[in-house]
């Protein structure tokens, strides 16, 4: 009998292995969670991509972070963090400051309205979370964390 990501598919031949078909099955639902995240972010005009950057801006404070580092804490690479920037800052969502010790080093921070829409979209995001998970236990949330994290470390 086929599996379901099999029949989402509409794969007539069969998954080669239990490995692959894991791993196809983290793939496939790592991107209809995307794709809700995209659909719930549509009407702020954020990507989540650009959602995410906001969110490390606001972790950083009034202290800001630098382009380099906001790369390094995304959860999904992003080749074009420039630009993302540039259309966050054309928002008004950001500013940046050039350092005086160092010209090389641009600091970035969230904005007054940029701290507004963070916070309006974290009820509706804890929201999507809760609806996401539904059925699915503490201890199994931790196991799937767990199992996901030892993934990473594998590679």
């Amino acid at each position: 009998m086929a599996g379901k990501l099999q029949q989402e598919l509409k794969q007539t031949k069969a998954i080669a292995s239990l490995e692959e078909e894991s791993l196809l099955n983290i793939v496939r639902t790592a991107d209809v969670l995307l794709q809700s995240l995209t659909i719930l972010m549509k009407p702020y005009q954020l990507s989540p991509t650009q959602y995410n950057v906001l969110r490390i801006l606001r972790g950083a404070g009034s202290q800001g972070v630098s382009c380099k580092d906001i790369a390094a804490r995304l959860v999904a690479r992003d080749p074009d963090i420039t630009r993302l920037m540039d259309r966050l800052e054309q928002r008004g969502l950001i500013v940046r400051d050039r350092s005086k010790e160092d010209r090389r080093i641009v600091t970035h921070r969230l904005t007054p309205a940029g701290s507004d829409l963070v916070t309006e979209l974290q009820r509706p995001l804890e929201a999507a979370n809760k609806r996401l998970t539904k059925g699915i236990g503490p201890g199994e949330l931790r196991q799937l964390v767990d199992v996901l994290e030892q993934l990473r470390a594998n590679l």
